[in-house]
C-alpha cells in the first residue's frame, strides 16, 4: 500500500457496486460515522449516518440507525427517516442522508437531514456540475424538519458520493467523473479527512445489474 493510500472496503448488490472508507476520531476505537448499502427486491438503499459528536455514544446511535434501515430497507425514504427519528429519541441523535434506487424506472430518491454531503456524478459528464439533494437542518431523534425527498433519473455508471462532515467540504472542488471510483475515494479521503472528527466517505455506482471488472487490490 502506498503512502497516501487508505483502506477501502468494497461490495456489490444486484444493482449497485460500492466503495467505502472511514475511521474514528484519532485515539478512539468506536466510530460515530456509519454506512449501509442494502439490496432489496427491485432496488437498493444507500445511507450514511453521523452520530452527534464522536466516541461510544455517537457510534451506538449511528449503529442503531443502521439496524433500523437494514430491517426496513425497501420502505420509502420518508418512512425510514421517521422510523429512525422515533427510535433514536432516547439516544444521542444523528444526521443522515438516504438514497433509495428503483430498478423499475431507473430512478433514485434521496433525502437528507443534517450535513452528510451527497453528490451525484453523471457517467461520462466530466464537466457537468454534480447534482445534490436539498439538505434540511435538523437532528434525527431530536428535531426533525419537514421532509422533502426528491427523485432523479439514474443511468448505468452514475456515481453517488456521500461524506460526513469529517471530510472537509472543499472535497467538492475535486469532483470529476472517475475511470476508477476506488481511486477517487482514496484521493478524497487522503486529502480531505479531518483529524478533529470521525470521518467516512461512501461511493455507490448504479450498475443496473451489469458487472464491472474488480479493481486490483480491492
Amino acid at each position: 500500500m502506498g503512502e497516501n493510500e487508505v483502506m477501502i472496503r468494497s461490495g456489490t448488490t444486484p444493482l449497485l457496486q460500492y466503495w467505502v472508507t472511514g475511521r474514528p476520531y484519532p485515539g478512539e476505537c468506536e466510530c460515530g460515522d456509519q454506512y449501509l448499502v442494502a439490496g432489496f427486491a427491485g432496488g437498493a438503499l444507500a445511507a450514511v449516518i453521523d452520530g452527534l459528536g464522536h466516541g461510544e455514544r455517537a457510534a451506538e446511535a449511528a449503529k442503531h440507525a443502521v439496524g433500523i434501515l437494514a430491517e426496513h430497507a425497501s420502505e420509502p425514504v420518508v418512512t425510514l427517516m421517521q422510523r429512525c427519528h422515533e427510535k433514536l429519541r432516547r439516544m444521542r441523535g444523528v444526521v443522515m442522508t438516504l438514497a433509495s434506487f428503483s430498478e423499475t424506472d431507473s430512478t433514485m430518491t434521496w433525502l437528507g437531514v443534517g450535513n452528510v454531503e451527497c453528490m451525484l456524478l453523471r457517467a461520462g459528464a466530466q464537466s457537468t456540475k454534480p447534482a445534490s439533494p436539498l439538505l434540511r437542518g435538523g437532528i434525527v431523534g431530536d428535531r426533525l424538519p419537514p421532509l422533502l425527498p426528491a427523485t432523479v433519473p439514474v443511468q448505468q455508471g452514475d456515481l453517488l458520493l456521500l461524506a460526513t462532515d469529517g471530510i472537509a467540504s472543499a472535497f467538492i472542488r475535486d469532483l470529476r467523473y472517475p475511470e476508477e471510483p476506488q481511486g477517487l475515494i482514496n484521493h478524497l479521503f487522503s486529502q480531505y479527512a479531518r483529524n478533529t472528527d470521525d470521518a467516512l466517505i461512501l461511493g455507490v455506482q448504479w450498475t443496473n445489474g451489469a458487472t464491472r471488472p474488480a479493481t486490483p487490490g480491492s
